[in-house]
């Protein structure tokens, strides 16, 4: 009987450590982290990236944040803005009107950490200003309002206020983040702007090529 109850035993401690692991990763428990959709690999975004239009960027003085509502409602009380604040902390807690009350966020661009949900903003990567200057202008509101709330395509993600606001509307051109993400964000936004049918212009395809060939 003991030769039996052994292995009974090993597979029920087993399944218990899988539900256990299941149910950390969807309580957002455990090691705070930016979860980031994972972007198509760098082979997979060099391909994307020989494949988009290369145009001088156009209608700058156009733009207008408004033209691209974002901060939708997702589910429930809960709107974009707080569903990004919820996948890539950790340990969030949450009100009854979906706002983070506690909770732990890091910092991809830059290694920032916080415990207040208020310091950190939610990153279109691909700038709402950089895609209406590469082709959004053209768009329809859906159209631009699907961008700007894109939680399936690595679009979104939470970041230090501080990283934010140095980079702007910049493209990988002129700004990027620190080092070791730099490959993950050169991938995210190539894919963005495949997606999309967004431009890129000479400069920003340069810069992306060149940390493409070293991903």
């Amino acid at each position: 009987m003991s030769a039996i109850r052994t292995p009974r035993r090993v597979l029920a401690a087993a399944f218990g450590a899988l539900l256990l692991a299941l149910t950390t990763l969807l309580t957002g428990a455990g090691a705070a982290q930016a979860a980031l959709p994972t972007p198509v690999s760098a082979a997979t975004a060099r391909g994307y990236l020989a494949a988009i239009a290369v145009t001088a960027e156009s209608h700058e003085s156009t733009y207008d944040r408004a033209l691209f509502p974002h901060w939708i409602t997702v589910s429930g009380t809960c709107n974009t803005r707080e569903t990004v604040l919820k996948r890539d902390g950790s340990n969030v807690v949450t009100d009854s009107a979906c706002a983070s009350v506690s909770g732990s966020w890091f910092s991809v661009y830059d290694n920032a950490t916080t415990t207040s949900a208020s310091s950190f903003d939610i990153d279109h990567l691909v700038p709402l200003a950089e895609a209406w200057r590469s082709g959004a202008w053209a768009w329809t509101t859906a159209q631009r309002q699907a961008l700007a709330n894109d939680l399936i395509r690595p679009q979104l993600i939470a970041v230090s206020a501080s990283s934010n606001r140095s980079k702007g509307d910049q493209d990988p051109a002129h700004w990027l983040p620190q080092t070791s993400y730099r490959c993950t964000y050169a991938r995210a936004w190539v894919q963005v702007k495949y997606y999309y049918g967004l431009s890129v212009d000479s400069t920003e395809k340069s810069a992306l090529s060149s940390i493409l060939n070293g991903c």
